[in-house]
């Protein structure tokens, strides 16, 4: 095996290709990283009391039915009818975390998949549900618990 004096001039594929890496396990180094990222986000926390002044203008959303925001990892929602509503912001289809919510069920951007407002699955990428919180409201205060 011969190696060049200036490593500076070789490249990640000559240097693994002279280590004896070919063919799949060459692949597989290139694109390890890749693979997983596509796979799974973090699991959101479970909320510990998450509480909401809807008062508050970052929480404006939550004033209309349809609204929601995403705070520490759980989309808090209010839904058409007026209730409020609150679910991780992790995809049970992927483990990513973008779950939304329109108007009347929550969505996940990523594959699709689509959630009631009690957390069941509505399609086939929504098949495993996903965690819906416990919400309560004083004067204008909402909060939040697993």
């Amino acid at each position: 095996m011969s190696f060049e004096k200036n490593a500076a001039n070789v490249s990640r594929h000559d240097f693994l290709r002279q280590l004896g890496f070919a063919g799949s396990a060459l692949a597989a180094v290139y694109f390890a990283g890749t693979l997983e990222s596509c796979t799974n986000d973090r699991v959101s926390p479970e909320p510990n009391n998450l509480t909401l002044n809807l008062n508050d203008a970052a929480n404006a959303a939550l004033k209309k039915n349809g609204g929601y925001v995403i705070r520490e990892g759980v989309v808090i929602a209010r839904s058409n009818t007026g209730a409020y509503i609150a679910a991780t912001l992790t995809c049970s289809h992927e483990g990513k975390n973008e779950i939304t919510y329109q108007t009347d069920h929550f969505y996940c951007t990523a594959h699709g998949a689509k959630y009631d407002n009690t957390g069941k699955g509505l399609n086939s990428e929504g098949k495993k549900g996903i965690r819906v919180y416990t919400t309560s409201l004083t004067d204008n205060i909402l909060t939040i618990t697993a």
